[in-house]
């Protein structure tokens, strides 16, 4: 069923068109269509014969040629999928011409069907409207993105469950327990059965509201895990000049991005690289060394380094065992000592001048771990302890649903602050009535994660941050 917007007071869309294929050159292109004339706009460019979109099978791919009707000269050689609403992506017609990757062939094409009566796509229209037509709710739409974002497996595997609907599912649960509680409430209210009905309704009202809060703190309890699986940790690679800091950057992303010499000073600015640790992503940025240094250059290096050290979720600290610590050594490890860090003691193929054990005011001996990068030691205890301090050692439950989605967590948080001032109203004996306004505004922020209450700003919002042909 189409969703009404109170604003765009939409119940009809035109047909839009973009290109779904990232740009440069590949081995295919794909311009998308959707909308009532979608086939009808092709069908006024396709030729195969006397073969006409308009009267093949829904959900088939027809072999053909793209001419300019107005030149009659060929634009592409293509294979033409035509989809009839509703079993779509959008719930509307839809059309995907697969014609040669390149920027020329597949921006021809698309003019083409803009020239004929097809509209440019807005970022996300496509998942826009897949949403407005029912075919999805807000939740699995986000989902979407969070897909293409993806930068693990596991990552990809929360994503896919929450487009699934196991997120969905989870939040429409909860809502029907508040729905019936609020029900059965009005019911006692309306038509008592008991003189003590104040007492037996303020009873049930307290009883469902913790439990629904016991569902939403389960939901949150999966939250730091799954930001983690969706945006990445900021881990900094921090450490004094030629300690090995960009040799772990290139071991760790198996590929020579740094460059490593013996000429401290050689990093002049960070460095940033995704990579994956046991399904953990981690964007990983090598800094500069730190230390006091008269280069200009050098010194814009160094304070983005320290800036990196403050917004890290972790931090990776080289220290060179070969050599004494330095006072440079010292002030990183204060300066990290709250935060979540792993200490390296790098350069274990030399002779050790540091130990563990010179690093009990600052670390437990058992958490720090001496690496070569030269001979690659040590980096498989690296990665086996980022998972531990992150996820206790595995990437949490495959079949668990995780809360990953910065609003969803806000809109969370929300609930379960609404469902505490129910309690509280209730210990303060303040009448039924008022207190579950308190339950419904529950009700209603549960509904803005799913989209059965959400304003047409937040949509406009949401679905720009989408690619265009998404």
């Amino acid at each position: 069923m189409r969703k009404e917007c109170v604003s765009l007071n939409i119940t009809e869309f035109d047909t839009i068109a973009a290109i779904s294929t990232p740009p440069g050159e590949g081995a295919i292109g794909i311009v998308r269509l959707s909308g009532d004339d979608a086939v009808a706009i092709v069908d006024r460019l396709y030729q195969a014969g006397s073969k006409r979109l308009a009267d093949v099978a829904s959900h088939t791919i027809n072999y053909g040629h793209i001419y300019n009707p107005k030149t009659n000269e060929m634009i592409d050689e293509v294979m033409v999928s035509v989809m009839r609403a509703p079993k779509t992506f959008t719930r509307e017609d839809v059309v995907e011409i697969n014609c040669h990757g390149g920027v020329v062939s597949v921006n021809r094409l698309l003019q083409a069907i803009l020239q004929n009566g097809a509209r440019m796509a807005e970022p996300g229209e496509f998942t826009k409207r897949a949403f407005l037509n029912g075919r999805i709710d807000l939740s699995q739409a986000e989902a979407v993105m969070d897909l293409i974002r993806a930068k693990t497996d596991r990552a990809m595997d929360v994503a896919l469950r929450q487009l699934d609907g196991d997120l969905s599912n989870l939040i429409r649960n909860i809502r029907q327990i508040i729905l019936n509680t609020l029900a059965e409430v009005e019911v006692n209210i309306d038509y008592p059965e008991y003189d003590d009905v104040e007492e037996v309704t303020t009873k049930l009202l307290k009883e469902k509201t913790k439990e629904v809060k016991g569902h939403v703190e389960q939901l949150l309890h999966t939250a730091k895990q799954g930001k983690i699986l969706r945006e990445g940790l900021e881990t900094a690679i921090i450490g004094r000049p030629n300690v090995g800091k960009s040799s772990l950057l290139n071991r760790l992303i198996r590929e020579e991005k740094a460059i490593v010499t013996d000429i401290a000073g050689t990093t002049r600015d960070t460095i940033e690289e995704y990579v994956n640790v046991n399904g953990v992503p981690l964007k990983l940025v090598d800094t500069a060394g730190i230390r006091e240094t008269e280069d200009v250059v050098e010194r814009i290096g160094v304070e983005r380094s320290r800036k990196a050290l403050q917004e890290a979720d972790l931090i990776l600290l080289l220290l060179n065992q070969s050599e004494e610590l330095s006072p440079e050594d010292i002030a990183l490890l204060e300066a990290s000592q709250q935060m979540n860090r792993i200490i390296l003691l790098n350069k274990s193929d030399l002779e050790a001048r540091v130990t563990p054990a010179d690093l009990a005011n600052w670390s437990e001996p058992e958490k720090v771990i001496s690496t070569s990068m030269l001979e690659q030691v040590g980096l498989d205890l690296l990665e086996k302890q980022i998972s531990e301090m992150f996820f206790a050692g595995e990437t949490g439950e495959q079949d668990a649903t995780y809360i990953s989605n910065v609003r969803h967590i806000a809109l969370l948080n929300d609930t379960v602050a609404a469902l505490e001032e129910v309690l509280s109203g209730i210990e303060a004996d303040m009448p039924v009535d008022l207190v579950q306004i308190d339950f419904t505004h529950a009700w209603e922020l549960l509904g803005e994660i799913t989209g059965d209450t959400v304003q047409d700003e937040l949509l406009t919002q949401l679905f720009s941050q989408f690619c265009l042909g998404k």
